[in-house]
């Protein structure tokens, strides 16, 4: 495992994403298979962890949690608060200071720390994120020594640029594939020069860049690329990257045609990594075979230059034109 800088600390390349430990939006996993992909992870190397208050509505926190206490590795977790409707609350009342301290204090006690390495706002509308006054909160939050660093975690090129001009920003969480590549001519160069980490979430666009799905794939139910695949329940642009369903595995067979071996996953992360501007890369893992694939990435070397160029083309030509929902 290979690690960047996020400020005056290193975490890996390769971090997890932990949606699918809420077993709410990818199918159930249970506590114990929960157990086995952490640590998977951590025993290759991997640091850091991204969760959120509202996967499973507190259960991944908490799974997090107990296995902290399992293990004696330095290990950062970020997790995300705007998106809880529970208790009278919701939008847009989730954005007043009472509210987010509130929630905030849920993430400590569900995680048992004393505080957050790092909270990040959870895709909340560009409008909350104009006003400022939600930054002004995690900067009072901070001088509560209640989080460490505050990131925003945005579904636009537009919010990303808004937030980057905040004092403070420690980190941006974005959607970032072969699937969505423009974001890298639109802001990574502002983000490094201002030391704002790059997170890099849906780097598989929701497993279709894994190469191991056809026309005639079927989810679960409770899988959110079963009920939002078409923006049914949120952001069609979350789910395969906004680009539809069986259009999207005509374009993973041409990607992965290009790319130099079958190893289809494991390229497509290792192509996020080519960025150096990226700090980590968080896919989720519902196996551990998942999780030592994904970290297998950070040994790959990097794609030629021609194979770069190709990809660049085609998603000029054949691909930016397909992203539905918000981008």
């Amino acid at each position: 495992m290979k690690y960047r800088k996020f400020r005056e600390i290193e975490v890996s390349e390769i971090g997890l994403g932990t949606w699918q430990l809420g077993s709410a939006d990818w199918g159930e996993i249970s506590d114990e298979d929960a157990f086995k992909i952490l640590n998977s992870f951590v025993n290759a190397g991997g640091n850091f962890i991204d969760t959120a208050d509202v996967y499973g509505m507190g259960i991944s926190e908490s799974i997090i949690g107990r296995f902290l206490k399992t293990t004696d590795k330095t290990l950062y977790v970020a997790t995300k608060l705007g998106r809880r409707g529970d208790e009278g609350n919701g939008w847009p009342q989730n954005f007043s200071y009472d509210v987010m301290k509130k929630h905030v204090e849920s993430s400590l006690k569900n995680l048992d720390v004393p505080s957050l390495f790092l909270e990040q706002l959870h895709c909340i509308p560009q409008e909350e994120l104009a006003s400022g006054k939600v930054f002004d909160h995690l900067r009072r939050l901070k001088e509560e020594k209640l989080i460490q660093n505050w990131g925003v975690s945005v579904e636009t090129a537009e919010e990303a640029l808004l937030c980057l001009e905040q004092e403070g920003l420690a980190s941006l969480q974005i959607i970032f594939n072969i699937f969505r590549q423009h974001y890298a001519e639109e802001f990574f160069a502002k983000a490094k020069e201002k030391n704002v980490a790059l997170i890099v979430r849906v780097p598989l666009a929701s497993g279709l860049l894994s190469g191991k799905y056809n026309e005639s794939s079927k989810f679960e139910a409770n899988d959110h690329r079963s009920y939002n695949a078409n923006g049914e329940a949120f952001n069609v642009g979350e789910t395969f990257s906004g680009i539809e369903f069986q259009t999207g595995v005509q374009l993973a067979q041409k990607i992965a045609a290009m790319l130099p071996d079958e190893r289809t996953a494991q390229w497509a992360l290792r192509w996020i990594l080519d960025h150096p501007e990226v700090t980590t890369v968080i896919p989720g893992a519902t196996k551990i075979s998942q999780v030592e694939n994904n970290v297998a990435s950070s040994e790959l070397p990097s794609l030629s230059p021609e194979i770069h160029d190709s990809l660049k083309d085609l998603y000029q030509k054949d691909i930016l034109n397909l992203i539905r929902g918000r981008f």
